[in-house]
């Protein structure tokens, strides 16, 4: 094995090795607040609702939860982690040590993936006990699971090297990624809003991330836009902020004093 691998593999491991030790907070949460989506939205409120879509309602809302739930968790790993530590001081050491800046990145990022997909896996396992999903594109459902937890493991990334202390971490979640998530289609279909509404969807990066696991789990019939418009949206965010990111550590921003 390379060096670069070997420092890959460490960087990695380690972070693995974080989420499965307080694993406590970062698998049972998510699947708990799920199971209650499930329960509430999906039984009492979806039976009054009725189809969304040509679909039953629990078995729409389920790609939109299961998305949500490895959006979140890839962002909160990296984010907390790579904050946690340049707190800490030791990030100092990956800086100034031989291994490549994309080593660093792509070790973090794997973390945040790794726990997006850990979570994800479980909740569609919950979701599994309440729908019937058949999963007509198992290729599009892996991919944008994937495409989805790189691209917020690289947004938590930057938000990371931003902060400046823990609040830091807090407010983008709060104010951005929640209304962002809930505005992006995973409780209904953007063809019930108005004009105004659907167009201002279409600048929610969420949107089409939802719409192509959903078209993976449900099929043609249950998505929005084009699958090929979803990819190239999703494509272009995983570049542009992994260029970012990578420039970001050429730099030094937020991480030298």
């Amino acid at each position: 094995m390379s060096p670069n691998a070997t420092a890959f593999v460490t960087v990695a491991r380690r972070e693995v090795a974080r989420i499965l030790r307080i694993w406590g907070q970062t698998l049972v949460p998510p699947a708990i607040t799920m199971t209650l989506y499930f329960l509430i939205f999906g039984k009492l409120i979806g039976s009054r609702i009725g189809d969304m879509g040509g679909f039953d309602y629990m078995d729409f809302i389920v790609p939109g939860l299961v998305m949500m739930s490895v959006i979140q968790n890839a962002y909160g790993n990296i984010s907390s982690s790579f904050f946690g530590a340049k707190f800490g001081r030791h990030i100092e050491e990956l800086l100034v040590s031989p291994m490549p800046n994309y080593v660093i990145l792509a070790g973090y990022v794997a973390g945040g993936v790794l726990r997006g997909l850990m979570v994800g896996l479980i909740v569609l396992a919950i979701a599994m006990a309440f729908t019937h999903v058949s999963v007509p594109h198992p290729l599009v459902m892996v991919s944008t699971i994937l495409l989805g937890a790189v691209i917020f493991s690289l947004a938590g990334f930057v938000n990371a090297v931003y902060a400046k202390k823990f609040d830091d971490i807090a407010i983008v979640p709060t104010f951005i990624l929640t209304p962002l998530t809930y505005l992006g289609g995973v409780f209904y279909s953007v063809r019930v809003l108005p004009d105004w509404a659907q167009a201002a969807t279409q600048a929610n990066p969420i949107f089409y991330m939802v719409n192509a696991f959903r078209y993976g789990l449900l099929g043609e019939g249950a998505t929005d836009v084009p699958l090929a418009l979803s990819y190239a949206v999703m494509l272009a965010f995983a570049v542009g902020l992994g260029a970012l990111g990578m420039f970001l550590l050429k730099r030094g921003i937020g991480l030298r004093s």
